[in-house]
């Protein structure tokens, strides 16, 4: 364009000119209406300025979903166990290209990506682990960032995708997910949840945050300004925040946390949510209510604006207006499924397959690799020929089942297959006749005379009652998809899944069939002899005699009897038993599994247990046996070439775990705790250790770790900083040496460890992982390996702590300031830096001595503190000041009392304690009281004083009684009381708070003052 042509051109449209300054031209240009509708999920086209309609969100966890044909990668569980970031990266610029690809054929398509997960995975119960990368959250970002990295693209200027972080905050758990509050300690918060977040949106390769369903304590996500302020403040570029699905809804609806609508859509955009997801298409009710909240003067324009403006520089990202110099325009709707994206798939699972385990086996040798030149394979279990999808998998274009490939890997092999199941006949009891499928899938009669082929179905049981019956005529799933039953699917699929049944045995022997969805049971028609699910119980249902025409255990035995080698493949289908909405019953393997290996086992020594899963489990007693045991991710379409490339050997094992395996039920602790140090969950709290630990994987080969080296073992502490602050907290090189004694190369993931030790001020992790490395080692081979190791990785929060950072007021002048009570240092002590091949497998160790001091005692006249910053509590659960800011403590439900704990607090010169107070409801209640000990002692505690929170009315029309907060003073008469000399000195204080009221600070007004 010449030069004197550039002044025609509006800024908008200047491909030259930043982001931000197209975005507020172009919102300049809007009317008030126009800005408006840009703030939902669905938003006009705009004709005259060239903006087209646009819709957030496109599903990309592991490949394009819901699109149709698309590469589908394994799950990001599996993925985060390459430990590989160039490979995750590939991945993520597959995905992206194939967006791309779906934009092409229909622009509607949207370029804004809503992955991937970053939270990190508290608990394996969970129902969406397989969404998460890891247990350790800065792994996570670690990996999210790879992934993001690849969907963004390196243009300077235009986004291949813009990816979307999912589900801030503190969400990993389905139960009740849209109502429950997650209780994350201060001190979590800053250490655990946000650094999932953080990093790929301070390295620039995420632009959107979607917030979680649930509360984090006691304030829903979709309101807490405070934490989305702070996330914004790790980057430079605008983060547009978009609602999930009705969760706008949510807030008045199921929450009950606003009165209407109107107001729960103000408090969202004031937070600032940008992009409402809700009401599926229809963006009318959305518009209408942020429109009332204008009129009521809720929310202002600018608020409007605000939000207008991020969703705009959202769309920019992308290239919408750049025609004559988009980057990506040479991605057609053919860039799908192309050969590349094929054998990346591959490469892929194989990186992502972990061998848990390779003891010798019966003849004294390890069953993998398998062997070279098998005369006889078989491929057992309901996993053994299947290839199973997920919620967010993409609809592959061909799958290729273990089975099929170790058929292609062994052509000259007999390759055997039997999956368990239990073929059956079903004879009803009303007409006499044998459940058929005839020429028409979409109905089920009970018409046959015999037990013939025509009647025969495959029982699947995929734990705790839950089958699958599919038909053998026709190859496809029963189904209660309508009232009348079919046996047209493919297989288990949907939100509301329709092809799951329980069955229910009766005193004389015979069975009921319950559909799972509807709850319905089964029973056949009079007359026409049709299946339906419409019995409202087992009293009303169909009793069928069950017939087995063949057991699926003896077909697995006979298949596996004089096999070279027996490949049992278990796991879970990912729409049963643990997925959205649903968390997982408990750990354990399905019992029926556990039979299928024990079919196998039972008859052959050389056995390998190949465990397909969307999680970890628990392996009990009947598969103790297992010599050789193999985990793997539903890996999609490349799922069989990919691990029958570990498993014969081709391609060296290089999977590790990024989750532990539990050694039993209780060792993750409770599914609805989000205190993992508290409850001593994960790698780094738990005191147990796990089944497989962190980090574990094996090779074929055997490493050794001969010695660890640091470059100085002494070293000064930084001084604190705040979260705000990315530090440059110094670094120590850990040199780690390792050999491979075996006959094969060997993948090795070298992991360096930080142990603290007990009896810290502020209690330390048990073990954090600080630095590793990836290395090929060749079989002899002796290598030393450079670790680096920053030393804020050795910080924790502490609440006690003053941040030292230059320009500290204005750095969090705009910060929530209960949410920066505190500040990260690193204590002094004599830390292990231990290396190893697991978080629990760490044989050489050398100390860093790390010198300072800890911070100066609190001073006690005129010091609040806020209750929530609490060193250390029991009974109570941080919550919601007010609906939309602050922090305080409640009692925990059921308890009749809890108690938080304040370290180091100097009580010399104090006359007096004032208590700022609220109440759950009207009335009067118990004193709270209020007691002291010697600092870092573990004395008994010494009452105080006793305060009386005061009566309380109800609701006052405006304020709920929860959120009508109150100073009430507690004396203390230093002059005469016996005490007056022990208070001056440094105190732990505790606050012992009944149940029914609400703790939000504890103040200490000197003696001369007036409380």
């Amino acid at each position: 364009m010449p030069p004197e042509a550039i002044t025609d051109v509006p800024p908008y449209l200047r491909e030259e000119l930043p982001v931000p300054v197209r975005a507020a031209d172009l919102l300049e240009r809007l009317t008030p209406g126009e800005r408006l509708a840009l703030l939902h999920q669905h938003a006009p086209a705009v004709d005259r300025l060239g903006l087209a309609p646009f819709r957030t969100g496109t599903e990309g966890l592991h490949g394009v979903s819901w699109l149709g044909t698309a590469t589908v990668f394994p799950q990001p569980v599996g993925l985060a166990a390459t430990w590989d970031t160039e490979l995750l990266r590939r991945v993520g610029e597959a995905v992206g290209t194939e967006v791309r690809a779906k934009h092409a054929a229909d622009p509607t398509v949207s370029l804004n990506v809503w992955a991937p997960v970053v939270n990190p995975l508290r608990h394996p119960r969970w129902g969406r682990n397989e969404e998460g990368f890891s247990e350790d959250p800065h792994v996570t970002a670690w990996l999210a960032s790879a992934y993001a990295r690849g969907l963004r693209g390196d243009h300077p200027r235009v986004w291949r995708t813009v990816p979307t972080l999912k589900h801030f905050l503190a969400y990993s758990s389905e139960t009740d997910r849209a109502v429950t509050s997650s209780h994350v300690p201060l001190r979590l918060l800053h250490e655990w949840e946000l650094p999932a977040f953080r990093g790929p949106l301070a390295d620039g390769t995420a632009g959107a945050v979607m917030p979680g369903y649930n509360l984090t304590n006691g304030r829903p996500n979709h309101v807490a300004r405070g934490l989305l302020d702070e996330l914004r403040s790790w980057t430079d570029g605008s983060i547009a925040v978009v609602s999930d699905a009705a969760a706008p809804t949510n807030l008045v609806v199921g929450e009950r946390y606003f009165p209407d609508h109107v107001a729960s859509h103000a408090a969202s955009l004031r937070a600032g949510v940008d992009s409402f997801t809700d009401n599926d298409a229809d963006p009318h009710l959305t518009l209408e209510r942020l429109r009332v909240a204008l009129e009521q003067g809720l929310i202002t324009p600018d608020d409007v604006d605000r939000a207008a403006l991020r969703v705009l520089e959202l769309r920019l990202r992308t290239g919408e207006l750049d025609v004559a110099d988009d980057p990506w325009s040479a991605i057609g709707a053919d860039a799908i499924d192309v050969p590349a994206h094929r054998a990346l798939a591959r490469e892929a699972v194989a990186r992502s397959v972990v061998v848990l385990r390779n003891d010798p086996a019966g003849s004294g040798v390890p069953a993998l690799p398998l062997p070279a030149a098998p005369a006889r394979v078989a491929v057992v279990g309901p996993l053994a020929d299947r290839v199973l999808h997920d919620w967010y998998s993409g609809t592959p274009p061909y799958t290729t089942s273990v089975a099929a490939a170790v058929a292609a890997r062994y052509p000259d092999a007999e390759v055997v297959v039997a999956d368990g199941a239990d073929r059956v006949a079903l004879r009803s009891t009303t007409t006499g006749a044998y459940l058929e499928v005839g020429d028409d899938p979409a109905v089920v009669t009970a018409s046959s005379g015999t037990a013939g082929p025509g009647a025969h179905l495959d029982v699947t049981d995929w734990g705790d009652g839950v089958l699958t019956l599919r038909s053998v005529a026709t190859g496809r799933l029963l189904s209660g998809a309508s009232w009348i039953v079919s046996a047209d699917a493919e297989r288990v699929g949907g939100w509301v899944v329709q092809e799951s049944f329980r069955r229910h045995l009766h005193d004389d022997g015979t069975w009921s069939l319950q559909h799972v969805a509807s709850g319905r049971w089964l029973r056949v028609q009079h007359g026409s002899g049709l299946l339906v699910a419409e019995a409202s119980g087992p009293h009303g249902a169909e009793r069928f005699v069950w017939r087995t025409v063949r057991a699926g255990h003896e077909a697995v035995a006979q298949a596996a009897h004089g096999a070279d080698t027996v490949l049992v493949v278990v796991g879970n289908d990912p729409h049963l038993a643990g997925r959205e909405t649903e968390d997982r019953p408990h750990l354990a393997l399905p019992s029926a599994a556990e039979e299928v290996w024990r079919a196998a086992r039972d008859v052959s020594e050389r056995a390998v247990l190949v465990v397909v899963s969307s999680y970890p489990y628990v392996l009990g007693p009947a598969t103790q046996d297992a010599a050789a045991v193999v985990w793997s991710s539903h890996g999609g379409q490349e799922l069989g070439p990919g691990l029958v490339d570990v498993l014969s050997g081709d391609a060296e094992p290089s999977g590790r775990l990024a989750q532990s395996w539990p050694a039993d039920a209780d060792q993750p602790g409770p599914l609805l705790e989000y205190d993992v140090q508290g409850a001593g969950m994960t790698y780094r709290y738990a005191d147990g250790e796990p089944a497989f630990a962190f980090g574990h994987g094996l090779t074929y080969s055997h490493v050794t770790y001969a010695a660890v080296a640091l470059d100085r073992d002494r070293v000064d502490a930084p001084a604190g900083w705040s979260a705000r602050t990315v530090p440059d907290a110094g670094r120590v090189v850990a040199r780690v040496v390792v050999h491979n004694d075996g006959d094969r190369p060997a993948e090795e993931l070298v992991q360096l460890y930080a142990l603290a030790p007990a009896g810290l001020p502020v209690p330390a992790p048990r073990r954090v992982l600080v630095a590793h490395a990836r290395v090929r080692l060749d079989a002899g081979e002796r290598r030393e390996v450079a670790l680096a190791v920053d030393l804020a990785r050795l910080a924790v929060w502490d609440v006690t702590a003053t941040p030292a950072d230059e320009g500290l007021a204005g750095l969090l002048a705009d910060a929530d300031p209960d949410l920066h009570v505190g500040a990260f240092r690193v204590q002094a002590a004599d830390y292990v830096l231990a290396a190893g091949p697991s978080s629990a497998e760490l044989p050489v160790r050398a100390t860093l001595r790390v010198d300072g001091a800890d911070p100066a005692p609190r001073r006690g006249p005129g010091l609040r503190l806020p209750a929530h910053a609490f060193s250390a509590y029991e009974g109570v659960v941080t919550a919601e000041r007010t609906a939309e800011a602050g922090w305080a403590v409640d009692v925990a439900p059921g308890r009749h009392a809890g108690w938080v704990a304040f370290d180091r607090v100097d009580l010399t010169g104090v006359g007096a304690v004032v208590l700022d107070v609220a109440r759950t409801g009207p009335g009067a209640a118990r004193p709270v009281q209020v007691e002291v000990r010697a600092s870092g002692t573990d004395e008994a505690w010494v009452p105080l004083t006793a305060v009386d929170p005061g009566r309380v009315a109800g609701d006052d029309g405006d304020t709920p009684v929860r959120h009508r907060w109150h100073e009430v003073p507690g004396s203390i008469d230093v002059r005469t009381d016996a005490r007056s000399d022990a208070l001056a000195g440094t105190y732990d204080v505790r606050v012992v708070v009944p149940a029914g009221v609400r703790l939000g600070a504890v103040r200490f007004p000197g003696t001369g003052s007036d409380a």
